[in-house]
C-alpha cells in the first residue's frame, strides 16, 4: 500500500488532497495543528491516521518523523497562511512581527517538513515531494500589495529549488505547485475553482514528477509558471 503525509490537511485543499488519496488506495498520514477539532477530517473514509502537528515547531515536526518509520511515497507540504490583513502588507506600513510569523509558517515550516521526512521519502517506490506555494510568489509576475505572502512564497519557491539537485542524489522529484486561485477560507468566496478541482490537478502534476536538478513551478493544471 502506498503512503501520503499531508500538512495542513484538515481544511481547503489539504483535506481535499487526503480524501483524493485515501480514495485511491492510499495510507494517508494527515496532520493539522488541532485533531480535536478536525472534524471532516475525522469522516475522511480510508486509511487516514490523523497527527497533531504544528509545523513551525520543529521540536514535533523532528519527533513525528522519527514517529513514522515507514516509507512515504508522497509527501505534501501544503500547510501555510496568508499573514495578516492588507494594510500591514503594505510597503511603508509593514508589520514586521507578522512577516516573521509569516515566514516561520510558509518557509522554515515547510522546508524543516521536507527535510525531516527526506529519509522516508527517498526510501519509497514513488519518491515524490510538493511544497504548496502560490503564483504570487513569482518574482517575474510580481505586482502590488502582499508584500509578506509574496515573500514567504517566493522564498520557498527558492529553497526547495536549491533542495531539488540534493533530493535527485536519492532519487526524489521535488516541485512547488500553484493550486489556482481556490474558493477556501484563504482564497475566500470568489476563488474561480474549488478545493476538490484545485486538489485533483495538483494530484495529477505531483503523478508526473521526476527528479531533476530544479523543481518545476507549475499549476495545478500543468501551466509552468515563470519564476
Amino acid at each position: 500500500m502506498p503512503t501520503a503525509l499531508i500538512t495542513g490537511a484538515n481544511r481547503g485543499i489539504g483535506l481535499e488532497l487526503t480524501r483524493a488519496y485515501a480514495a485511491e488506495g492510499y495510507k494517508v498520514h494527515a496532520c493539522c495543528r488541532t485533531p480535536s477539532q478536525a472534524n471532516e477530517l475525522r469522516d475522511v473514509e480510508g486509511d487516514v491516521t490523523i497527527h497533531a502537528l504544528e509545523v513551525t515547531d520543529h521540536g514535533a515536526v523532528d519527533a513525528l518523523a522519527t514517529e513514522i518509520k515507514e516509507p512515504i511515497d508522497v509527501l505534501i507540504a501544503n500547510a501555510g497562511v496568508y499573514g495578516p490583513g492588507s494594510e500591514a502588507q503594505t510597503f511603508g506600513s509593514l508589520d514586521y512581527g507578522a512577516l516573521r510569523d509569516t515566514l516561520e509558517t510558509n518557509l522554515l515550516g515547510t522546508v524543516k517538513t521536507c527535510e525531516a521526512f527526506l529519509p522516508q521519502v527517498a526510501q519509497s517506490g514513488e519518491k515524490k515531494m510538493a511544497a504548496i506555494t502560490s503564483k504570487m510568489g513569482s518574482i517575474a509576475d510580481a505586482s502590488g500589495g502582499s508584500v509578506i505572502y509574496r515573500t514567504s512564497k517566493a522564498a520557498l519557491n527558492m529553497a526547495m529549488a536549491v533542495a531539488a539537485p540534493e533530493a535527485k542524489r536519492q532519487g526524489v522529484a521535488v516541485a512547488v505547485l500553484h493550486p489556482g486561485w481556490v474558493q477556501t477560507d484563504m482564497g475566500g468566496p470568489n476563488g474561480n475553482i474549488d478545493a476538490k478541482t484545485s486538489a485533483a490537478g495538483l494530484k495529477e502534476r505531483i503523478a508526473g514528477l521526476k527528479p531533476a536538478d530544479k523543481a518545476p513551478f507549475l499549476a495545478y493544471d500543468g501551466q509552468e509558471i515563470p519564476w
